[in-house]
């Protein structure tokens, strides 16, 4: 991995057209309504600030991403070059001059619109230099009502009790990297320690930049397993990280077995001091040995004593959320958010 920096993306990473907007209008005004932010003790009130929705082709992008470059909670998924690849079609709600956004991440099925997370997008939500709960609850508000189902997660900058929503909490994991390797390495669980040196005794090596193509067939590999991911999803992916690994804010690891077999993989991304441990696979044969132990431990190595938070990307899941916890990982909570207001007769369908 390449050092942790902001990215500055602006352009389209595909040949793909432009996503089509729902309604044919450009952008309108959904609410005007008052967000408090705390100063000196007292409540200012920043009445004449719009929340307004914005199709595709209505977003200055340039503004979109200087927004999200400068959000404390920004993360890589709310980049436009991001979205542009992994999403089938987004808007937006922006507030202001792009003090704050919402991406709003959409599809169509029966003739309805529904906002969903886009695959290998952990998380998205509202992102600004100050979000707070009257932020997020008037964000929340303004989405239109056209969209009759969500299905979206929001980030861990968005975790606000919210009145009308029932926000369903969701668990990260992430490992600050600011100490020494001998400091991390001495925080491991020694079942983490035990499989480090099991897979060194069988001769794994950890390498670094291997094609990005062998990731995502292992990765491809395994997800099918427990996930309907389609199969041009991964074909945008490889596509935006050729982008970032031009701008050295991509790379990728792999573990080879002694014959050369690729046992364990992951793409990592890095944006905001944080490096995302995504596609991430497995092979049969390397769950014995100890290979996606070895694959972490190298990215910690590489990179112990950087400014850098490794960010698992989950999980709910309790062995996952053990093994990441192994490693010395913290809790990062986050929230998911379902709203159905879909017709009677679909309405029984969802639920």
């Amino acid at each position: 991995m390449c050092r942790c920096c902001t990215v500055k993306c602006t352009g389209i990473i595909s040949n793909r057209p432009y996503p089509k907007s729902v309604s044919g209008k450009r952008f309108h005004s959904v609410s005007t309504f008052s967000i408090s932010t705390s100063g000196g003790g007292r409540r200012k009130f920043l009445s004449d600030l719009t929340i307004r929705y914005c199709t595709y082709d209505a977003i200055d992008k340039v503004k979109w991403d200087a927004c999200i470059d400068r959000a404390p909670n920004g993360l890589l998924y709310a980049y436009s070059v991001y979205l542009d690849a992994m999403a089938k079609h987004w808007d937006a709600l922006v507030l202001g001059d792009y003090e704050a956004v919402m991406p709003l991440t959409w599809n169509r099925k029966y003739g309805i619109c529904y906002l969903y997370q886009p695959p290998f997008t952990a998380c998205l939500g509202v992102f600004g230099k100050t979000v707070d709960a009257g932020t997020l609850q008037a964000f929340l508000e303004a989405i239109p009502a056209k969209f009759r189902y969500w299905d979206i997660s929001l980030n861990p900058g968005n975790v606000f009790p919210v009145n009308g929503f029932r926000l369903h909490e969701r668990m990260n994991y992430v490992l600050s990297l600011n100490d020494t390797y001998e400091q991390l390495y001495g925080r491991f669980r020694e079942n983490i320690r035990r499989n480090i040196k099991k897979a060194e005794q069988y001769a794994l090596i950890a390498r670094r930049n291997i094609p990005v193509e062998k990731v995502l067939d292992l990765a491809r590999q395994q997800i099918r397993g427990f996930a309907d991911v389609p199969d041009d999803a991964f074909r945008h992916f490889e596509d935006l990280y050729q982008v970032l690994y031009k701008q050295e804010r991509a790379t990728t690891y792999g573990v080879y077995g002694k014959d050369d077999t690729l046992l364990a993989s992951a793409v990592f991304l890095f944006s905001h001091n944080r490096a995302y441990y995504i596609l991430v696979g497995n092979h049969p044969n390397g769950k014995t040995l100890g290979a996606s132990h070895i694959l972490i431990n190298a990215f910690i190595k590489d990179h112990a004593g950087q400014d850098v938070l490794l960010d698992f990307e989950g999980s709910d899941i309790p062995g996952l959320a053990f093994f990441y916890n192994s490693f010395g990982a913290q809790e990062e909570k986050y929230s998911a958010l379902k709203m159905n207001r879909l017709p009677l007769w679909l309405k029984w369908l969802k639920n």
